[in-house]
């Protein structure tokens, strides 16, 4: 018997059969699953995680988009900081990080290491600049892949990093309703359709080359398509397949209707709402409404959580991020310097699903989105932060509900089944 063992295991080695010890694989430190019902969760270190951010820009009054708010000297995000925490915020977003990267990637890390708050690191790939995009340019697209990949490679260590979030609503540009681009070859097919969607293909194109080069110099955190709406996502499903996730800006009022069916439809990949809220200013009364704001932010996030993994809903949803933290005084009027001292109440936009107000025509106070409003009077250096109703409402959501919630479901667990006695 040993003599046969020992003939069967000599053989073993000689053809290399004899078990062997798998190598470890690392996995990112940031990865997207599909659960066993075919629900899509997102994973930090490990741990089950849903993004429940904020929009971050603290620009004082005073000041505009121009000011670069990592290099402020106030630190506006160390008296932010805990009140997020507070308020159950794990997430920041950044539409971009500003001039001073080294500033900037100290505040992320402050977040991090004393609120435990992670961050969406965007970049707008030159979509305001100047000279405009043209994303048929070559030139043009080396440049902003130098700079993206030179971004990916000074954030890519930081552990407060979340995901990189690609673009903005970059995609209104292909039917030319914002920042249009073209060529001669574009202007030359014959329907307006197909030039849009050329402009779509190019596009696409370029952020799958980029997302490519990403992942191949950071394998530890997802990327993400940001897209208006579901704008353009049937191309990008097509010319866009390596992204990770979507990351979509949505205001359709209370609820956000078909759009996770229509996600899973166009391009079927998970989905952070990288931007949604309601504006604190009734453009009807001409007053602040609080109310409302807090009323429609509550069903907004009831609406996106049935969507998450284990929800009732589509099971593509990783979460959302408000928009957005605070006021900020300088939208309505970005080249008038005297405006950026008041708080206008003049409407950009508007939104008919917002039927508090939708009878105005223009509803859409972008100067008053903020779920912490500020005033000119400074506290600990910086403008007097005052919570709106809506931070507590989704205070209540994101931290009492949600341990209650987590409570009831360890209950369920624990209850035996019928015939079963409880040990």
């Amino acid at each position: 018997m040993k003599k046969g063992i020992l003939v069967v295991a000599a053989i073993a080695v000689l053809f290399g059969c004899m078990p062997r010890k798998m190598p470890h694989v690392e996995k990112p430190w940031v990865r997207i699953e599909k659960t066993a019902a075919g629900h899509f969760q997102m994973f930090v270190a490990d741990k089950p995680f849903t993004v429940q951010g904020v929009c971050y820009a603290p620009i004082p009054i005073g000041k505009s988009h121009l000011f670069n708010f990592p290099s402020d000297p106030a630190k506006p995000w160390m008296v932010d900081g805990p009140l997020m925490q507070a308020m159950g915020v794990n997430t920041i977003r950044l539409y971009t990080p500003g001039d001073d990267w080294p500033a900037c990637r100290a505040m992320i890390e402050e977040l991090y290491a004393q609120w435990g708050i992670r961050t969406i690191m965007g970049h707008s790939l030159g979509f305001w600049d100047y000279p405009p995009a043209n994303y048929a340019e070559e030139e043009f697209l080396v440049k902003v892949t130098e700079d993206v990949l030179h971004m990916v490679d000074f954030f890519k260590d930081s552990p407060a990093i979340l995901f990189w979030n690609l673009g903005n609503e970059n995609n209104y540009s292909f039917d030319g309703r914002v920042n249009p681009w073209s060529t001669p070859e574009i202007d030359a097919l014959p329907t307006f359709g197909e030039q849009s969607d050329e402009r779509a293909r190019l596009y696409y194109s370029f952020i799958n080359a980029l997302t490519k080069k990403i992942k191949a110099a950071d394998p530890n955190h997802p990327v993400s398509l940001g897209n208006g709406e579901t704008v353009g996502l049937k191309s990008a499903a097509e010319y866009c397949p390596d992204v990770d996730m979507i990351g979509a800006i949505v205001y359709r009022g209370k609820v956000f209707g078909n759009f996770f069916k229509e996600i899973k439809r166009k391009f079927d990949k998970p989905v952070v709402l990288t931007e949604f809220g309601c504006d604190a200013f009734n453009a009807v009364t001409q007053k602040e409404d609080q109310n409302n704001q807090a009323i429609y932010l509550k069903s907004q996030w009831l609406d996106l959580e049935t969507h998450l993994a284990g929800g009732t809903g589509e099971g593509n949803c990783l979460g959302g991020v408000i928009f957005e933290w605070t006021d900020e005084w300088w939208k309505t009027s970005d080249s008038n310097r005297d405006s950026w001292l008041v708080h206008d109440t003049e409407a950009g936009w508007g939104v008919g699903a917002f039927a508090f107000d939708a009878k105005a025509g223009k509803n859409m106070n972008e100067e008053w989105f903020g779920i912490v409003a500020i005033a000119p009077e400074l506290e600990q250096g910086v403008n007097k932060r005052m919570p709106r109703k809506a931070y507590y409402v989704l205070q209540r959501l994101w931290t009492i509900d949600k341990a209650a919630r987590a409570e009831e479901e360890k209950a369920a667990d624990r209850r035996p089944l019928r015939g079963q006695k409880i040990q």
